[in-house]
């Protein structure tokens, strides 16, 4: 019993896994990591990320059985922390005589490997490793779908989670928008890195860690998808400003999933007419995904993709929406589940039950100055902060 309780890999997720495997119809999921380069692998068997891994290993999760793992003789711990069989190399011969035993009998396995890198995510395996395990005389197929299942739902802690990072996000998107209009109110407009340090210090009280830094766009800014503002490139929120505001980070906890909000702002009494129909067809796309979502049929990222795409390009502004609808939300803010995609990629899984993902359209507008507009959850038109109470 304490030695189960000390494997990575517990016996209920390794029966998980296999049980997938069988629905599928496939023989086993061969992990490989080489430096740290398959951060999947060490999610999915559950493998401490410290220490040093300069050495390849393999292990495989047959369709029935117990694992098997292939480590070097430099780091035969790799994989300590998962059930099984170990087998041990050192030259490439052995390497290779040795792997070809751990496969012997299998026809097709499935590998972090994605055909024509159509879902770059899922492509941690290197092309030469594919071919050395397909001279073997093994199928290898992508492990999408795998990872999909295995990896992206999540627990009701986690889901939990999320949810109040979204709600503390929410309240940070009002502040920040209103700490704009109170200074131009005042006449001492801020910028958008002065607006950054009031939403950090928002932060650092509630508890949230970001990952990357904080969208914070005024007017020409807000056509780039992933601005950041810093000292030097910061422009002015002043009045007749649009303000776009994209906040994504999760609680300082381990385990926490991140939210993920986006909204648009108007720093004036009175929204534009071009700015207010332009972020209608945002949001009449984002709504056009959501119900799709909302059916009864679980829909596959393309199609999500495709019902939101689809509201814009028929308003004429097709060409202006650069990027996926929307992705996968894990322990990281994308991640490595189901994307809304059939525009950089064509992501063909279906959304899965207990999974999170975002929705957000936009259309960008280079050199329109104050028109630059991307669709944001919950908004149903564009506030004009300064407008009389």
């Amino acid at each position: 019993m304490i030695l189960a309780l000390l494997l990575a890999l517990a016996p209920a997720k390794l029966a998980q896994i296999q049980s997938v495997l069988q629905a599928h119809k496939l023989d086993g999921w061969l992990f490989f990591d080489f430096r740290k380069s398959d951060e999947i692998a060490y999610r999915v068997l559950g493998l401490a990320n410290a220490g040093v891994r300069s050495r390849r290993w393999y292990c495989l999760i047959p369709a029935r059985g117990e694992p098997r793992k292939l480590v070097h003789a430099i780091e035969p711990e790799a994989l300590d922390g998962v059930p099984g069989t170990t087998a041990i190399y050192a030259s490439w011969r052995t390497r290779d005589h040795e792997l070809a035993a751990m496969l012997r009998g299998l026809r097709k396995v499935a590998m972090q490997y994605s055909p024509r890198n159509d879902i770059p995510t899922l492509g941690r395996v290197d092309a030469g490793t594919v071919e050395l395990i397909r001279s073997l005389g093994l199928e290898v197929v992508s492990s999408a779908d795998l990872v999909a299942e295995i990896v992206s739902p999540l627990s009701p802690e986690e889901l939990a989670s999320q949810a109040r990072a979204a709600e503390l996000l929410s309240g940070d998107l009002d502040a920040v928008a209103q700490e704009a209009a109170r200074r131009v109110r005042d006449g001492n407009p801020a910028t958008e890195y002065e607006l950054l340090k009031f939403l950090q210090a928002r932060w650092a009280q509630e508890g949230i860690v970001s990952e990357g830094g904080a969208v914070i766009a005024v007017d020409a800014h807000s056509a780039d998808p992933h601005y950041l503002p810093t000292e030097k490139n910061s422009a002015v929120a002043g009045r007749g400003s649009v303000l776009l505001l994209d906040f994504a980070a999760p609680l300082n906890a381990p385990g926490s999933i991140p939210g993920d909000l986006t909204r648009v702002y108007f720093l004036g009494d009175k929204v534009p007419e071009e700015v207010q129909r332009i972020a209608s067809i945002v949001f009449q796309a984002r709504d056009a995904a959501l119900r799709l979502v909302q059916s009864s049929k679980l829909p596959t990222g393309a199609e999500v993709d495709g019902a939101a795409r689809g509201v814009i390009a028929k308003a004429g502004y097709g060409d202006r929406f650069i990027h996926r609808t929307g992705h996968n939300i894990g322990l990281r803010t994308h991640g490595d589940g189901v994307n809304n995609d059939d525009f950089e990629t064509h992501d063909a899984r279906r959304h899965l039950p207990e999974t999170c993902f975002s929705i957000e359209p936009g259309v960008y507008l280079p050199g329109r100055g104050k028109v630059e507009v991307h669709g944001g959850a919950g908004q149903t038109s564009v506030p004009a902060l300064l407008a009389s109470p």
